[in-house]
């Protein structure tokens, strides 16, 4: 089924954004299954939600490889962001609450509210797409995973993620448009290549990643930034 309506794209980067926002809105709207990820998500009404990662930087991969069939997600990564339960605004403020066994308590219990509605959202929408296996995680309390300041938004969070091409989320508005964030734009998406997140390198975690996921059988015409790769040449030639 195709829905009508255009892509709405909110980006660091203006150049040729308004194109290729465009193109992707069109390449979403084309997958049956991803347009109805995005209603089920819509429904329920979660603050700021938004479906990233692979689902769409593998869609937009796709079709620069043609593919007749969308390549079969592992998971569908929902993102969103709700900070009406107090948490810390860092890791290092968390743990110095251990001196305080009272203040300790009221943030394990507001990182427990938080996982609770994650896994209540999850819940129902496993619920509306059975055959989809959801991930939904509010990005209100995901830096402390990796010591940051507090994240102000979904845009904000998404864009410590670890490659540029992995940066984008989307959903659907009530009129059917696509909303796309993408903090470094959709041009490296659209270039077919792999490449690291300038904002926050981690050489190691991209490398295993780029391994692990097996990126350049799936898409052999992609090409890894080599100038972030420490082990680039034996990693291409084991691809090859």
């Amino acid at each position: 089924m195709l829905l009508s309506g255009n892509a709405n794209c909110v980006s660091n980067v203006k150049p040729k954004q308004d194109e290729l926002c465009k193109r992707l809105g069109e390449i979403i709207k084309r997958d049956p299954f991803k347009v109805q990820c995005l209603r089920a998500l819509r429904s329920l009404e979660v603050p700021q939600g938004y479906i990233g990662a692979g689902f769409v930087r593998n869609a937009i991969w796709d079709e620069l490889h043609q593919k007749v069939s969308p390549t079969p997600l592992n998971d569908i990564d929902v993102v969103y962001f709700c900070d009406k339960v107090t948490i810390p605004n860092s890791s290092a403020e968390y743990k110095s609450t251990k001196e305080s066994l009272s203040q300790l308590d009221f943030y394990h219990e507001a990182l427990y509210a938080i996982k609770s509605q994650e896994q209540l959202f999850q819940h129902e929408l496993s619920r509306l797409v059975p055959h989809a296996n959801w991930q939904v995680k509010n990005q209100a309390r995901m830096h402390l995973a990796h010591n940051h300041s507090a994240y102000r938004s979904c845009h904000d969070a998404i864009s410590y993620w670890i490659e540029k091409e992995t940066c984008v989320a989307v959903r659907l508005l009530a009129n059917d448009d696509v909303d796309i964030i993408s903090p470094f734009g959709l041009e490296a998406n659209f270039a077919g290549t792999i490449s690291i997140n300038p904002k926050y390198p981690r050489s190691d975690v991209f490398e295993q990643r780029v391994r692990s996921k097996n990126w350049l059988k799936t898409w052999p015409l992609l090409k890894v930034v080599k100038k972030h790769m420490r082990n680039c040449k034996g990693l291409l030639q084991r691809n090859e």
